[in-house]
């Protein structure tokens, strides 16, 4: 891609960087990433850098989610994962067909994105609701959540969150914050979280390859730009760490909830 400057190469390393801290344990950083991904490239390509933006990224978010398996390979969830999972493939392909319809017509793509964006704030809304009347009811903090503990709902909920996930993912890249409201809810210790959500973004991201090859926005000169950023991708996600350890779990969770705020925000402008 002759069109990138230098500058815009400057600010995909960054964003690659973010988006690395963001799978190694910063909740919520990588949709910064992707609104850098999609300004950089439309300033380059002009319109049709936004949908090759999504393809663009794809390669970089599957170096990052490599790395953080590896650190956090003793942390994952496999019965969360397991749940997400087939209905997050099925949102995949619903998302890999509304991707084909939707890539001439723009306003379509920006109304789905409002509605995923009312969907998390909606969740989030729920969330802290059903949080205060708890706490009105019982004083004191509540002990870490066993990983084998299951919520009640939480079936239903990894159904509808699996499907919306899947599509927003083929979409945009954008169903971390998604995915996130789920494991939250679910109450996962620390480490769970990052470890469960690193290992299904990794299997869903490897089967989006062959989705995005077909919708041609993942080319050979697309993934020579892609491998350059597997290195600040790979350090942001392995240096991401040093810093969660010095993150409580209550520090932890307001955080999420601050970004996925600002993600839902994102999505409905």
């Amino acid at each position: 891609m002759d069109e990138l400057t230098t500058t815009h190469w400057a600010l995909l390393a960054l964003g690659s960087f973010i988006m690395g801290m963001s799978k190694g344990g910063l909740p919520g950083a990588g949709n910064l990433t992707v609104a850098i991904f999609v300004l950089v490239m439309e300033d380059a390509l002009g319109p049709i850098g936004v949908p090759l933006s999504v393809g663009l990224l794809l390669p970089v978010l599957i170096s990052a989610d490599f790395t953080a398996t590896i650190v956090y390979r003793r942390h994952a969830d496999w019965g969360y994962i397991l749940r997400l999972l087939p209905c997050f493939l099925i949102g995949t392909l619903l998302g890999w067909w509304v991707f084909d319809f939707f890539q001439g017509g723009q306003e379509r793509v920006g109304l789905l994105k409002i509605l995923i964006g009312v969907i998390l704030l909606s969740m989030t809304v729920l969330h802290f609701g059903i949080k205060y009347r708890k706490a009105q009811k019982s004083k004191g903090s509540t002990p870490e959540r066993s990983s084998t503990a299951r919520p009640k709902g939480s079936i239903g909920l990894g159904v509808l969150f699996g499907l919306v996930g899947g599509v927003a993912t083929m979409l945009a890249n954008a169903a971390g914050p998604i995915a996130q409201l789920y494991l939250l809810v679910m109450r996962l210790p620390k480490y769970a979280f990052i470890g469960t959500s690193a290992w299904l973004f990794l299997i869903v991201n490897i089967c989006k390859v062959p989705l995005m090859v077909d919708l041609q926005i993942i080319t050979l000169e697309s993934s020579k730009v892609s491998a350059w950023m597997f290195i600040p991708a790979m350090i942001g996600a392995a240096t991401a760490p040093y810093v969660v350890k010095h993150l409580n779990q209550k520090l932890f969770e307001n955080l999420l909830w601050f970004f996925i705020v600002l993600a839902g925000l994102r999505m409905l402008v």
